[in-house]
């Protein structure tokens, strides 16, 4: 079992940058691969990026290519997702997930409770 809670989340402007962490307790962090998802009102739950344990594979959804960075410390235990040139589109909770590879909400096993990120234009 794998405790996830995300942190960071709030409103900024267009523009602005937010780093997002998710601190994980629980069973091994460092065995699982770790993402992070988002969902906005209105719309399915969709992938943002995901990172393996050993940080040398990222992935990212092509809307944050460029903009947003992935990246963990297992020895910390967390995960962050720094989030740059921010746009209203972005606006969403954003959740963090721990499981196997994949861009699939069923790829991954265990769920944070999210964290609201809001951005005006």
């Amino acid at each position: 079992q794998v405790q996830l809670v995300e942190s960071g989340g709030g409103l900024v402007q267009a523009g602005d940058s937010l780093t997002l962490s998710c601190a994980a307790s629980g069973r091994a962090f460092s065995n699982y691969f770790m993402g992070w998802f988002r969902q906005a009102p209105g719309k399915e739950r969709e992938f943002v990026a995901a990172i393996n344990w050993s940080r040398y594979y990222t992935r990212y959804a092509d809307s944050v290519k460029g903009r947003f960075t992935i990246s963990r410390d297992n020895a910390k235990n967390t995960v962050f997702l720094q989030m740059s040139s921010l746009k209203p589109e972005d606006t969403a909770i954003y959740y963090c997930a721990a499981g196997r590879y994949g861009a699939e909400s069923s790829d991954y096993d265990y769920w944070g409770q999210g964290t609201q990120v809001t951005v005006s234009s």
